[in-house]
């Protein structure tokens, strides 16, 4: 049970009581009948075969106020595709799987590109982002929530307390961004606890007051993957096509809605899902990847709003960073000492020294390429472009999933 303490630039709903699934679920059948609810999920074929899928879908077959059900994938041939829809045609709910590698959806991407548009590589950033534009084509649904396809202990106590703030008749949120704890025996959720949460101090100590990096560091979990948003505020947003999706699409929002309409809410006790191993030499792999994109992602937001970057304000970052961190560790330490949980320290100090590697790496890029964009455009856009793509797309989607 957590505290009720507000910190920070945005609204944070607690978990104070142990308010029953049940009750959650009943008020929210009443509440979407006007704010429609479309999940998006991303996912890989593999994960079909994974232990967290398939007991998702188990959990999802429950859940009655759902209003439709993107299934938004690549990497996939002929024959996996097929295998997807039967996988998925268990699903209660009206749902469509949007195949980004198949030959209609390459077509729909090659249009795109004519029109001046990079989308960049396959990932979930793009795979979101059509996922959204076709929610947008349909007009079916007003609120989109989105969530991982590898959380081991899913329970739909996790989207129903992550979409109440958005279809309540009086919160007045166009986005909610869910936490939790990631705890085994141990602390997990590295990048969010030695990377990103020091490197925020570590700017807030270089620049002084900032609100964007303000508001970044209001957010409990930073890297969390599910979010909430209305499809008004989500047809406006451009997303990120790489490892920066989760702090870019907070710069994003942060852009374009104002802070008392951003919320984040604790949707899970516990969260477990996969866990990815540092490559310690290799930046372009893993989480080290991320990290960088991430950096990146921070960096050109900050420089944006007229902070000018040097060689020299990087080789500093890269100190304040450092010493940042290793005070974090030595309270992580101290937390898990109490907790009665595994941790160690020289493994953690190791992890974080690689993370300088990041915020170098992070920073020539953005020295050598400060124009450089990792966004993909938002949907109006592509509509101003190409006013009939929505039915390009619907077309496109609809033949993939005829029987």
């Amino acid at each position: 049970m957590s505290d009720f303490f507000q910190n920070g630039q945005i609204v944070t709903l607690h978990r104070l009581t142990d308010r029953s699934l049940e009750d959650l679920e009943k008020e929210l059948v009443v509440n979407v009948r006007k704010r429609l609810l479309a999940l998006v999920l991303p996912s890989l074929y593999s994960e079909l075969e994974g232990p967290a899928l398939p007991n998702i879908i188990q959990e999802l077959k429950k859940v009655k106020y759902i209003n439709e059900i993107i299934i938004t994938m690549y990497r996939m041939d002929a024959e996996q595709y097929q295998k997807a829809r039967d996988f998925f045609s268990e699903l209660p709910h009206h749902w469509r799987i949007i195949w980004n590698d198949g030959p209609r959806m390459k077509k729909i991407y090659k249009h795109l590109e004519d029109l001046g548009f990079q989308i960049g590589e396959q990932g979930k950033g793009s795979q979101s982002w059509m996922a959204f534009g076709y929610v947008f084509a349909t007009g079916a649904s007003d609120v989109i929530a989105l969530h991982d396809c590898d959380i081991v202990n899913y329970s739909p106590e996790l989207l129903a307390r992550l979409v109440y703030p958005m279809v309540h008749p009086t919160h007045p949120f166009e986005f909610c961004k869910g936490y939790y704890s990631r705890l085994s025996d141990r602390m997990h959720g590295r990048v969010t606890r030695l990377f990103v949460t020091p490197l925020i101090r570590a700017l807030e100590k270089m620049l002084g007051g900032n609100d964007f990096l303000s508001y970044l560091d209001s957010f409990r979990y930073i890297l969390s993957g599910e979010f909430a948003l209305s499809t008004e505020l989500a047809s406006q947003l451009r997303v990120p096509s790489d490892w920066g999706l989760e702090v870019g699409m907070l710069a994003e929002v942060y852009r374009n809605t104002v802070l008392h309409r951003i919320a984040q809410v604790d949707i899970a006790e516990i969260y477990e899902h996969k866990h990815q191993e540092i490559r310690w030499d290799d930046l372009n792999t893993g989480i080290l990847k991320m990290a960088v994109d991430i950096a990146k992602s921070i960096f050109r937001t900050l420089a944006a709003q007229g902070v000018i970057f040097t060689s020299e304000f990087f080789l500093t970052l890269k100190s304040t960073y450092l010493r940042t961190a290793r005070e974090f560790i030595g309270r992580y330490a101290m937390d898990a000492s109490l907790n009665g949980l595994n941790y160690d320290r020289h493994m953690e100090s190791k992890t974080a020294e690689s993370f300088v590697q990041c915020i170098i790496q992070a920073g020539q890029t953005v020295l050598e390429a400060t124009a450089e964009s990792t966004f993909i455009p938002a949907w109006i856009r592509v509509i101003d472009a190409e006013p009939r793509f929505y039915d390009m797309l619907i077309e496109a989607v609809e033949q993939d999933n005829i029987r």
